[in-house]
């Protein structure tokens, strides 16, 4: 159990700092030694090579829930599990992400992707025989693919709505533990560049703090954050609903947009 939930959690903060945070959204700069093997975990984790891995994903950006998005739920919950995977997918990286095509780096994982997902299953055997290959290994990347995939499944299915993002991502609580932080969906698809997806002290952010910790010890910087006057601006309007009802006020920046569009619609009543 110990190697299972080791290996899990090494190559998840692969995935979800490295492959994700890093690569994809370019939400923090850093240490060339920390940045290779934050890329070395994340293709351990065995999903697939970085540069196909930002591809998809920039590309379920630019469509999210609409025609031309990867995976999903509007073509069935199964579809946007890993049902898309199954029908095919065709990464451009030359129209999502050609930085991509330039990064050293990301090309050499991509190159050497299968030799880095055979040391997921050789590390475990030694430390621990067959039931550590059975365990950090086989169970370890069952987990690893579901947990992630339940981002593209549930996480634009079930679960809160607080920011206006002009798609289905939501905020679900369990994903966000058991991804690492990466169940706090619609925060990020509200912010994608933020390093940070857990934006209230509740949401449990387990990349964010390891980022934060990679930061004071200097081996990262530039780290992407979003004001509370910016996540105010991007609050959903049934909030102002909600407000009324409960008596609490609303942060400042949608007080005042909410008066203008008030003030704007009542100009148009008495015209």
């Amino acid at each position: 159990m110990i190697i299972l939930m080791g290996i899990y959690f090494l190559t998840g903060i692969g995935l979800t700092i490295g492959y994700h945070r890093m690569l994809t959204h370019r939400s923090f700069q850093a240490h060339p030694a920390v940045r290779f093997s934050l890329l070395a975990l994340g293709s351990i984790a065995g999903h697939t090579d970085p540069v196909r891995w930002a591809s998809i994903h920039i590309q379920h950006h630019a469509h999210s829930d609409t025609d031309g998005d990867p995976h999903s739920p509007r073509d069935s919950l199964f579809h946007a599990h890993f049902g898309w995977i199954y029908d095919g997918i065709n990464p451009q990286p030359e129209i999502y992400g050609k930085w991509l095509l330039k990064d050293t780096m990301a090309l050499f994982f991509q190159r050497t992707f299968l030799l880095w997902v055979a040391l997921g299953f050789v590390v475990p055997y030694l430390l621990d025989g067959w039931r550590g290959l059975l365990w950090g290994g086989l169970v370890r990347m069952f987990l690893s693919h579901h947990i992630t995939f339940s981002v593209n499944s549930i996480c634009h299915t079930f679960g809160q709505r607080p920011f206006d993002t002009g798609d289905r991502s939501t905020n679900q609580w369990l994903v966000g533990v058991l991804a690492l932080g990466e169940g706090w969906h619609n925060n990020h698809h509200a912010f994608p560049r933020s390093a940070v997806h857990g934006l209230r002290w509740w949401q449990i952010d387990l990349s964010a703090y390891v980022i934060m910790i990679l930061e004071w010890l200097g081996l990262v910087w530039h780290v992407q954050r979003i004001s509370p006057a910016a996540q105010a601006a991007r609050l959903a309007k049934p909030r102002l609903a909600e407000s009324a009802a409960t008596g609490r006020r609303l942060p400042g920046t949608v007080r005042r947009a909410h008066a203008r569009r008030s003030g704007s619609q009542q100009r148009k009543g008495t015209r």
